[in-house]
């Protein structure tokens, strides 16, 4: 067994914790999507049906696994009786709340704001 340079963390040494990661903009769009429905009293295939979409397709959007296309947004979005400004603005208002970390600082992004300056 080879011996090794630096001393190994045991498990049970605490770390600093990291400030939570900015969500991204389908995790919020899910979300506000599902808040929107549940508010209405609707289950996902009524929904779904007045979208146009499969029950599968608005239940992987409103869990954020789907990128939807901005026509499947405006769809759903028509379904929930809400414009795709007010959605937009609703989403984007929920991003705001989220306190932004710090980007890290690597060589490749010094690189590019020297060449943006």
């Amino acid at each position: 067994m080879a011996e090794t340079d630096r001393p190994l963390k045991p498990a049970d040494e605490p770390t600093a914790p990291r400030p939570p990661a900015e969500p991204l903009w389908r995790d919020a769009l899910g979300d506000c999507l599902r808040r929107l429905r549940l508010e209405r009293g609707e289950i996902l295939v009524e929904t779904a049906r007045r979208a146009g979409v499969s029950p599968q397709y608005l239940s992987e959007m409103e869990r954020g696994v789907k990128e939807p296309s901005s026509e499947m947004i405006a769809a759903v979005a028509g379904a929930l009786d809400v414009t795709l400004g007010d959605l937009t603005l609703a989403v984007a208002t929920t991003l705001l709340a989220v306190p932004a970390r710090p980007a890290p600082a690597s060589p490749t992004c010094s690189v590019a704001y020297a060449l943006a300056a």
